[in-house]
């Protein structure tokens, strides 16, 4: 299925963690570069445990000859710490980040000078004016912790205003979340691009547990279809591909002003949606 309007894709990875992920990633990252995405992203673990890992996967991209964008977490954090990272991705030739409030390692309490995103972007622009193109994370079905969707509305528009350039939201697969998230963006002044967040379905139990944790809702359609394939890989991969390559193009048709995929560091699901997508 082709299109005569190819959306600009991007693709996130995670910062593995032994040597053979390493070079897995790199023959991933090759494989997802022949879609020319407009930039590839790397994640951050809970209190920047993953910082070291999250850095040098940014500088390969970099020395690949593509557009980088970091996540950046801020609770816990001084705000001489982050400007301390600001300045070490900076000299790396960073020019995108991903502004996150982020998690604290198990154990921790919470403390730090930012308590929000809001305040990591506000912080950010002062340091830094329009050195980084800053994306910010959206919640078209509300950020699990939120105290209500009112609230959960609330803090996006503080990090809007603070400074972000755009938005990519978490997974969904109910289209009209987004389009609803993105209308009231509209009716409330926040002139941004919102991007949809991507997720692959590849496997029903990895899902399940993911969408648990972030607040993801499965329509329940497609989670009692997928519990009926039971352990038939193949059929959960050739119903993924059908369920996510439909919500792209609607999305598509709908506007949506691009589409970033969360690869989970592999590329045949996602190389098989672009081909479906002809992106």
């Amino acid at each position: 299925m082709t299109s005569a309007n190819p959306l600009p894709v991007s693709f996130e990875f995670f910062p593995p963690k032994t040597p053979e992920g390493v070079a897995k990633l790199r023959t991933v990252r090759q494989a997802l570069y022949a879609r020319r995405p407009q930039f590839c992203s790397v994640t951050y673990g809970a209190g920047g445990s993953t910082q070291q890992g999250t850095f040098g996967a940014v500088a390969e991209i970099l020395a690949e000859g593509v557009d980088a964008a970091s996540h950046f977490s801020c609770i816990g954090a001084t705000r001489e710490s982050v400007r301390a990272q600001l300045a070490e991705l900076r000299a790396m030739g960073v020019r995108r980040l991903v502004a996150l409030r982020g998690d604290l390692p198990s154990g921790y309490g919470a403390g730090g000078a930012f308590q929000y995103a809001s305040d990591l972007v506000a912080f950010i622009r002062a340091e830094t004016g329009d050195a980084f193109h800053i994306e910010v994370a959206a919640y078209p079905e509300v950020h699990p912790q939120a105290r209500s969707p009112e609230a959960d509305f609330a803090a996006f528009a503080a990090k809007a205003r603070a400074g972000a350039d755009g938005a990519i939201t978490q997974y969904f697969y109910n289209a009209d979340a987004f389009f609803r998230f993105r209308d009231e963006c509209q009716r409330q002044g926040l002139d941004l691009p919102i991007v949809p967040g991507i997720m692959p379905i590849t496997s029903s139990t990895q899902l399940m547990r993911f969408s648990d944790a972030c607040g993801a809702e499965i329509p329940r359609w497609i989670r009692l279809r997928l519990q009926a394939f039971g352990d038939d890989t193949a059929a959960i991969k050739a119903f993924g591909l059908d369920v996510v390559a439909g919500l792209c193009e609607r999305l598509r048709a709908g506007g949506a002003p691009a589409l970033h995929f969360y690869t989970m560091n592999q590329s045949a699901a996602t190389l098989a949606l672009c081909d479906r997508l002809g992106l």
